[in-house]
């Protein structure tokens, strides 16, 4: 019966991703606006961001899960992009494939397994900027955390790796069938690395989006990065809002700020001053959700810090990450009684405080849970 049940979500998203296509693929672009929507993403809050999809249902970063997170009713999906050797962009949390996909299944590309440091890490793997599109096509996504999501893990070998127009052609046909917008939040990894590689994602990304009429501060899109000075040259580039992400590290740097050797921390970019120079070219930070409310000793909530009254008093919008339904990333409280680190407990209850606490957005795994908990947005 749990195969069965399996199977049977698994043709409903392959479903959901053919009927989604096919309908963006009959209509021209010009046509695909938000004109006659019943809402924008941006209406109701807090405003719920699909993180990598509905992950906590489907493997991360596919289009079954950016299908599911859209008929739950999120207000943005969320693609982390990572560029090809042939400078495509695609849809991966890391450029590092074998976490979530079966690279280490294909032989013919078992030598070009490798180690190298990306952002001051070292990392051993197979790696985006190594592969053309054509063979990352032959790829298949797989559950970056099967301990955690078994029911995930059944779905091993489904999807394939998208590109991020392929997320932009499912995200306005589904918006066409559901009558409603849609916004796509993509995140910018390791730009000063492809950057030192000869592959720049900030201009190829501003293409993409512009070239499918999202140009305007209005448009339902955020861009996202944990480094600056891609934010300050995307900044330059289009009027689209940008989103400041921070570690949850505070005493880290930001990759390109390490590069440069400038000294600039999380922190200095978290106190009223850093948040002022901050809003000089972001329209919104994310923090980890640790930075608004910490944690004690006993991994239970704490009170609220002043990040959200700091940031809100230089105009950003807050969007915490994440919140995920399961007893490893819950504080204690909101745990189950079943014991089980992938047991699900009382998501809810713990998003409820940050609302309290007064945040603008939030990413979730799971956001029929945020959905529910808010309400429709009409």
């Amino acid at each position: 019966m749990r195969r069965m049940k399996i199977l049977s979500i698994t043709g409903i998203l392959l479903v959901l991703v053919a009927g989604g296509l096919t309908i963006v693929l009959a209509v021209p672009t010009t046509q695909v606006s938000d004109a006659g929507r019943h809402r924008g993403p941006d209406s109701c809050t807090p405003v719920i961001i699909a993180h990598r999809g509905a992950s906590g249902y489907a493997p991360e970063h596919t289009l079954g899960s950016y299908a599911l997170a859209i008929t739950m009713g999120a207000d943005y999906v969320e693609p982390d992009l990572v560029i090809t050797k042939d400078g495509q962009l695609i849809a991966r949390h890391d450029n590092e494939l074998g976490l979530t996909t079966d690279v280490a299944s294909h032989p013919e590309y078992l030598h070009r397994r490798k180690t190298q440091t990306i952002d001051g890490k070292e990392v051993t793997g197979w790696f985006t900027e190594d592969f053309t599109l054509e063979e990352i096509k032959s790829l298949r996504a797989i559950e970056r955390i099967p301990d955690i999501r078994p029911g995930n893990a059944r779905m091993d070998g489904t999807f394939e790796i998208p590109t991020f127009q392929e997320i932009i052609n499912l995200v306005k046909g589904l918006q066409i069938s559901l009558r409603k917008t849609i916004g796509l939040y993509p995140e910018i990894k390791h730009s000063s690395h492809f950057k030192n590689l000869g592959l720049p994602m900030e201009q190829l990304l501003v293409n993409t989006l512009h070239r499918n009429g999202y140009v305007d501060s209005d448009a339902s899109v955020y861009i996202q990065s944990f480094e600056v000075n891609n934010l300050k040259e995307l900044k330059k580039l289009t009027k689209l809002r940008l989103i400041q992400l921070y570690e949850s590290d505070m005493t880290l740097q930001p990759a390109d700020q390490v590069l440069e050797r400038s000294g600039l921390t999380y922190g200095n970019m978290s106190t009223p001053e850093g948040l002022a120079e901050v809003a000089r070219y972001a329209a919104a930070v994310g923090p980890d959700k640790t930075s608004i409310i910490p944690r004690d000793a006993d991994n239970k909530l704490g009170e609220p810090t002043s990040f959200v009254a700091n940031a809100h008093a230089n105009g950003l919008k807050v969007h915490p990450y994440t919140y995920r339904a399961e007893n490893v990333f819950l504080p204690k409280e909101y745990q189950s009684e079943d014991p089980s680190e992938s047991a699900r407990g009382n998501l809810a209850g713990e998003i409820q405080r940050y609302i309290d606490a007064g945040i603008d957005g939030l990413f979730s795994d799971q956001p029929d849970v945020v959905l529910r908990l808010r309400g429709p947005c009409l």
